[in-house]
């Protein structure tokens, strides 16, 4: 039996519940009608080609994307502009973007610390323990008092999940969180993310690193158009693609 995925949803809480979902930018209609459901502890990666909606998806779920039409709850709360509902979302749903977002004249320890105190009234020196921990976490501790300039790519998107961390989230969300590093720099990141993938974290991940899909998701989503193409489990995913169009994408990926 695959341990990584047993759907029952008696013993899971929904944490994500999407219904109906569309979004237009103007007149380009970027995502249509996505429909997704996501429980607790489960780890969820979304691939795609470039312009598939698949990075506009998970920023609707914190509501930096504000979608026109369809439903999404997180954690009970629906999304609305209600922005009470919009803070309460987005002290539970950390996000770890692409370009890795750090104050670069705060260090690091200080970015780690700033929405615990400022968003949470964490006290300074718990703040600052729990920005340890997870340094450490991220295998980064002695970089804690260095600033954001100082570090490699993949150190500052390492401190960059950290952070997210000290918030101590229930959901991640992950937006190409390796397409900038350099090669050498993708597997330390990547090895973060699978520790915090074991460790049982709600993850939605959006990236092209099937190697990283295959060890960690529970369902891998292909989209394309702005439509959900295919979901299913790795296994199936890899060995039995049911749409022409995800098997293109595949034999194109998987041949680099």
């Amino acid at each position: 039996m695959d341990k990584r995925k047993i759907n029952n949803p008696d013993n899971h809480a929904r944490v994500i519940e999407i219904e109906g979902l569309n979004k237009w930018f103007g007149s380009f209609h970027v995502l249509r009608d996505i429909s997704l459901s996501v429980d607790q502890g489960e780890k969820i990666v979304i691939c795609g080609p470039s312009g598939s909606g698949k990075s506009t998806l998970i920023r609707c779920v914190n509501f930096l994307e504000e979608h026109q039409e369809g439903q999404i709850t997180v954690d009970g709360l629906e999304l609305t502009g209600d922005l009470k509902n919009i803070d309460a979302v987005r002290r539970e749903v950390g996000m770890v973007f692409q370009s890795f977002n750090l104050f670069p004249h705060l260090s690091v320890i200080e970015n780690c610390t700033l929405a615990p105190i400022w968003v949470r009234k964490t006290p300074q020196a718990e703040a600052e323990e729990l920005a340890m921990e997870y340094l450490d976490r991220v295998k980064i501790p002695e970089q804690a008092h260095k600033y954001p300039g100082q570090l490699s790519g993949g150190q500052q998107q390492r401190v960059a999940i950290a952070r997210s961390l000290c918030m101590k989230p229930k959901i991640m969300l992950f937006d190409e969180p390796t397409s900038a590093l350099d090669p050498e720099m993708i597997k330390e990141v990547l090895d973060v993310m699978v520790d915090l993938a074991d460790s049982g974290m709600t993850m939605l991940v959006v990236t092209h690193e099937m190697g990283f899909a295959a060890q960690v998701a529970d369902q891998i989503i292909f989209m394309d158009e702005g439509q959900i193409v295919e979901q299913n489990t790795p296994t199936e995913f890899f060995d039995n693609p049911r749409s022409d169009r995800t098997k293109l994408f595949l034999s194109q990926i998987l041949s680099h």
